[in-house]
């Protein structure tokens, strides 16, 4: 019979496992984060395109370029914040640019983050904060709703807290929202709080801590159609100009919306009834 003392022992360790043990980080390029148990997948391939391909968002590629390659270099870099319109490239940019710079400084990983996870993220930065290589967290489709408290663990990230961000990680996230928050919380905020002007502050604030914001929005009929002939060059198909601009129109008319998302999905069925693969 074992020693009432190990099974004491045993029973702790299941409630509280052990911290995670942190990857070999030359293993990829790209990691997805598990909580409970904590975990770094490796990502063996990741889903993106050439930085090339992506049109009509000059100004966020540039700038967040700009930023990607001095945090990668070792320089002082800001969070950022990429908020706007659904399907012009937000997501796409950030996997873009991580590909173009990690070419160059093969220490610069990536890592994904849900946003379910927000509050193991201390625990990750933990993991994270004495590695020899950098690190862009990564959050997608980032925003909260009512009564959602995980707004407060972000912070740790943003601010760092007593310990601070550690200088290897910075945190690039994707939103719909500019405030992260919908109108309808906030405003409820000023209707109901004790005192309505601090919580409304506490929670519009928190995009106020990335360092950059890059909007996104609708794009042009022009913009449209180039990002469609972009693929076209880029995966060899071949249409006619003109057949490829009606067909396309309309593709975006029944779909009520024109975007990145718009354009590849046009793309898609294009190069399937051509037969071309879009492999790689």
């Amino acid at each position: 019979m074992s020693d009432p003392l190990d099974r004491i022992a045993e029973a702790l360790e299941r409630l509280a496992p052990p911290p995670a043990q942190a990857p070999d980080f030359s293993l990829a390029s790209a990691f997805v984060w598990h909580a409970d148990p904590d975990v770094l997948m490796p990502v063996e391939q990741v889903n993106r395109v050439d930085v090339g391909l992506l049109i009509g968002v000059d100004r966020s590629r540039d700038t967040l370029m700009q930023n990607t390659l001095q945090f990668a270099s070792g320089m002082p870099a800001n969070n950022a914040l990429l908020w706007g319109a659904r399907g012009m490239g937000k997501s796409s940019l950030v996997k873009a640019i991580h590909g173009a710079v990690q070419a160059e400084y093969a220490d610069l990983k990536i890592i994904e983050i849900q946003r379910e996870d927000l509050p193991s993220i201390n625990r990750l930065l933990t993991l994270l904060r004495h590695a020899a290589e950098r690190f862009i967290l990564f959050c997608d489709d980032l925003s909260f709703s009512h009564d959602d408290a995980h707004y407060k663990s972000l912070k740790a990230v943003l601010d760092g807290g007593i310990e601070g961000r550690p200088e290897n990680v910075v945190l690039y996230a994707t939103s719909n929202r500019r405030h992260l928050m919908p109108r309808d919380m906030i405003e409820n905020e000023r209707q109901t709080g004790i005192n309505p002007s601090e919580a409304v502050e506490e929670k519009v604030s928190l995009s106020d801590r990335f360092g950059l914001w890059l909007g996104f929005h609708p794009c042009t009929q022009d913009e449209y159609l180039a990002m469609i002939s972009g693929y076209c060059a880029a995966y060899g198909v071949q249409i006619d100009a003109e057949v490829m601009r009606a067909e396309a129109i309309e593709w975006q008319a029944t779909r009520g919306a024109r975007s990145g998302r718009v354009a590849w999905q046009y793309f898609t069925d294009l190069a399937g009834r051509k037969g071309v693969t879009l492999e790689g």
